[in-house]
């Protein structure tokens, strides 16, 4: 296996998308749309990377700040590269990267259904924060 780990680009598009629709427990909206997604690669440089088998995307991993916090999302392996550390190692890159960025602290939003992805975060030293919850709304709401 010889996986190459590079910084995202909007070039990587449309094999991102096709691996978040399959990949389970991954909420996608609007927000996922090329369009935003590049806006988002533009706010955050740096912070996000993809992984690479050959030619074939195998791995995501958004990452931005708002310049105190981190957020992580869409971290995305392909079930046939698994358990090989490829998740670890893009996890690793973007808190590496935010840490460059003076960002001393990283949230990341789990759907409390995705155990596996549970399990993942807590085996590479994530802590659940049972004392917050999470209020959304939309902005075009009045």
């Amino acid at each position: 296996m010889s996986i190459i780990i590079q910084k995202m680009t909007i070039k990587d598009y449309d094999e991102m998308f096709a691996l978040w629709q399959v990949a389970e427990g991954m909420g996608l909206s609007n927000a996922d749309s090329r369009e935003n997604i590049a806006s988002f690669l533009e706010r955050n440089p740096g912070l996000s990377f993809v992984a690479y088998d050959g030619d074939r995307l195998v791995g995501t991993i958004l990452c931005g700040h708002d310049g105190r916090r981190g957020y992580l999302y869409h971290l995305a392996v392909s079930v046939s590269h698994r358990h090989q550390g490829i998740g670890r190692d893009l996890a690793t890159r973007s808190l590496s990267a935010l840490r460059q960025g003076n960002i001393d602290k990283c949230h990341i939003f789990v759907y409390k259904e995705n155990q596996g992805a549970i399990a993942f975060w807590d085996c590479i030293g994530w802590i659940e924060r049972i004392e917050l919850i999470i209020m959304s709304k939309m902005t075009s709401d009045d």
